[in-house]
């Protein structure tokens, strides 16, 4: 972790240190699958695979949810809480952005502190006071300050790289081939990836429930506001059962990165495979905090 005034919190390290450690041991395994099968063109397409999604995640990321970097002039009260809130950690100031969508929420990019995005969609700059927006960006401020936002970025690597592996099988019509007599090529290759998708699947999905909880508590701990941002949490989840399904389709895919959690109408998932912890929990958990910070010393 980048040093900062954000609180350290070991927890989070420790699971981040065992989820990498997890999903590069997957990682090899498929990358060896995929150079077995496929030869140098297998080794030249992870290399590649890797290489884009470390270097332009966040263009990637801004790209898919419409956003743009903005100057201080252009988002004058965006960048004066970020900047505010950057000197209250003392960490370097990341890129502020803008997504035009009516989705309120928030996320941050970037595969480093001094790479970083933190981006406002207008929806929830439109729904949130100065003090509830200034919650919510120092629970973003606090991902890019743990390197969270790093290791969601690799993690998610392995499961796609897993979606693009079934896909190559299936397109290259190898499953008449076999080796040695064994079964169908395409069976095994088609079988070790659904594993290691599913592995990795769950393994983010629990580290990502967890680092939500500890943005909240960072975030809390930084502004003092536990309260303003358990209303930032209650205004947004009460909004998102009015944004149009359309465009909660589009943003779905971001859903790991965003500060509160999206789904389309219709879809219930249960909690083990959520991305965020539920409401309550969230905000039993600042309500806690609130409590500390109101305890006479």
């Amino acid at each position: 972790m980048s040093r900062t005034r954000f609180p350290a919190d070991r927890g989070l390290i420790a699971r981040m240190g065992l989820t990498m450690f997890l999903l590069g041991l997957l990682f090899v395994v498929l990358g060896a699958l995929v150079v077995y099968r496929f030869g140098s063109v297998g080794l030249i397409f992870v290399v590649g695979f890797l290489v884009v999604q470390w270097f332009f995640s966040d263009k990637l990321a801004l790209y898919g949810m419409g956003g743009r970097v903005v100057t201080p002039e252009q988002a004058p009260e965006l960048h004066g809480i970020v900047d505010r809130l950057c000197a209250i950690a003392d960490m370097p100031k990341p890129a502020v952005a803008i997504a035009d969508s009516d989705v309120p929420n928030a996320f941050a990019t970037g595969r480093s502190p001094k790479k970083a995005v933190i981006c406002a969609t207008t929806g929830i700059m439109r729904r949130l006071d100065e003090r509830e927006l200034e919650g919510v960006l120092a629970h973003e401020l606090s991902h890019v300050a743990h390197r969270d936002v790093t290791v969601m970025t690799i993690a998610s690597f392995v499961g796609v790289l897993a979606g693009f592996l079934t896909r190559m099988v299936l397109w290259s019509g190898m499953s008449r081939r076999r080796d040695n007599n064994g079964p169908p090529v395409v069976l095994i290759v088609l079988v070790v990836s659904v594993l290691v998708y599913a592995v990795s699947f769950l393994l983010t999905r629990a580290l990502s429930r967890y680092r939500e909880l500890a943005a909240d508590r960072a975030g809390a701990y930084i502004t003092g506001m536990p309260s303003a941002l358990a209303s930032a949490l209650v205004k947004i989840s009460g909004e998102m059962s009015r944004i149009p399904t359309r465009d909660l389709r589009q943003a779905e895919p971001f859903n790991a990165f965003f500060f509160a959690p999206i789904s389309s109408k219709g879809l219930s998932l249960s909690s083990f495979f959520a991305t965020h912890p539920p409401l309550e929990k969230r905000l039993d958990q600042l309500g806690r905090i609130a409590g500390e910070l109101n305890r006479p010393a």
